[in-house]
């Protein structure tokens, strides 16, 4: 690297390190937000493993005919495919009857009762695409726009550019829950600050128990004790940034000093001992704090309320090869109710007009039958839903073909979807950049990326 580019390179990323946790300030001369934002947060519900589509929100009557039938060669051929590469392929019909919701009539799985409630409230889209058909690259992609390692997700791409609204609590926050399916594991790096500063990192929540730990100071240290030698050790540091010229020092600095301040704000975050029975039901939360997906839900809530910007909750059970009625049937009775709670609780507090809910996964499932009652990885159609400030409700957008196996109209790639997140958020996805191994890198990449306009208030 030359000289004057790797002095360049230093001073983006060390002005980023130094950036307000509460405000951002310019990035490359650009000032964001860019645009006046709709939201002012995002909370990310992850259906790890590749929710199938034709069990949940894609009504296929063609494919119920076609049940058992083989599958058209001509849809198939030359078409990539995981485990079914070169075996015979039949036609899987939908193993559950769809219904209008709400006074949209959006046609919704019965095993989504409760989100059929609040069909009225969300805009189901069809036509997603991702680029990849193997989970960890599908999930990279999802949560970095690329598949190579070492780039930021998008939790850390919003709070470099918007920062924290709560100096007390990390800026973007991940937790996980599992049941329903084969809980395929989920790698850090999908929350990881890749090559911008080290602060900007997604800060993963244990879902039971101590949310982080060691939030408690040993026996016979005060939190006094504790100030003056997170004082002592940021001294030392400040005494070595003036002798390098290294951002991940200001993140140490910084990231020391939000840990002091967490060991108070993380105790009273995790208490929901004032959450009332009625909200305790409306997430069919049965106690608080015991690693579910309906506790890390009412969790969010929380965070959402106390300024956490970027919010994600993984629940690892829609991986379903084999056995997919009673996997789903499982899966969406552990996150069915708690997304709708979790909706219904923001709209009463007046939050979802400022809230982004993101329902979605990293691909669908195949058409095709698996070991004859599964079905395969797809990364050719699927599912997404999404709710709150800027998104018109009770509508869909795009189509699959007949069989749910190729989208039919107004195909969604992954970058799309994050592009339109970034608008909602008041950030212009190509304004957002930083230059890193010679190239002005960005969420979106270098293909183009349409924020969906059909789907905005």
């Amino acid at each position: 690297m030359k000289r004057r580019t790797f002095l360049q390179s230093s001073a983006a990323l060390s002005a980023g390190a130094l950036l307000s946790n509460s405000q951002a300030s310019n990035i490359n001369g650009v000032k964001f937000p860019t645009h006046t934002p709709k939201i002012k947060r995002v909370i990310h519900l992850y259906m790890a493993g590749g929710m199938s589509h034709l069990e949940t929100f894609d009504p296929k009557p063609m494919l119920a005919k076609m049940d058992g039938k083989a599958m058209p060669a001509s849809m198939t051929k030359g078409m990539q495919l995981a485990q079914l590469q070169g075996k015979a392929l039949k036609c899987f019909g939908p193993r559950f009857k769809f219904k209008k919701c709400g006074k949209s009539g959006i046609e919704i799985s019965e095993a989504l009762p409760h989100i059929g409630s609040i069909a009225d409230d969300i805009c189901v889209i069809r036509s997603m695409k991702n680029d990849q058909i193997n989970h960890d690259p599908a999930h990279t992609v999802m949560n970095t726009g690329g598949i190579l390692n070492g780039r930021p997700s998008i939790g850390s791409w919003v709070l470099y550019a918007l920062g924290s609204e709560n100096d007390s609590l990390p800026g973007y926050v991940v937790m996980s829950s599992e049941g329903g399916g084969q809980a395929q594991p989920i790698s850090t790096r999908q929350w990881n600050n890749g090559f911008l500063p080290g602060r900007f990192q997604g800060v993963k929540f244990n879902a039971s128990g101590d949310p982080v730990y060691y939030i408690s100071n040993p026996k016979g240290v005060s939190r006094e004790q504790q100030g003056n030698m997170i004082n002592t050790l940021n001294k030392m540091n400040r005494l070595l940034k003036d002798q390098r010229n290294d951002s991940e020092i200001s993140t140490r600095i910084a990231q020391y000093e939000l840990a002091y301040r967490m060991q108070q704000s993380i105790p009273e975050l995790a208490n929901m001992s004032d959450e009332p029975q009625r909200v305790l039901d409306m997430y069919g939360c049965q106690k608080p704090g015991d690693g579910s997906f309906a506790s890390n839900c009412l969790l969010a809530r929380r965070m959402a309320e106390r300024g956490v910007r970027y919010i994600q909750l993984y629940h690892r059970g829609w991986d379903h090869h084999g056995g997919i009625q009673n996997g789903v049937k499982k899966a969406a009775s552990l996150t069915d109710k708690a997304t709708a709670g979790l909706i219904q609780d923001l709209k009463e507090r007046d939050m979802l007009k400022d809230t982004l809910i993101i329902f979605g996964t990293e691909f669908g499932r195949t058409p095709m039958s698996q070991g004859g009652s599964g079905r395969d990885h797809h990364m050719n159609a699927f599912s997404t839903f999404l709710a709150g400030g800027g998104i018109k409700g009770g509508m869909t957008y795009g189509e699959t073909d007949d069989l749910g196996y190729l989208v039919a109209e107004d195909p969604v790639h992954v970058r799309d979807l994050h592009a339109t997140i970034l608008h909602l958020l008041g950030i212009d996805e190509k304004r957002l950049s930083v230059r890193f191994q010679g190239l002005d890198q960005r969420l979106t990449g270098v293909e183009p990326a349409h924020v969906l306009k059909k789907i905005l208030v």
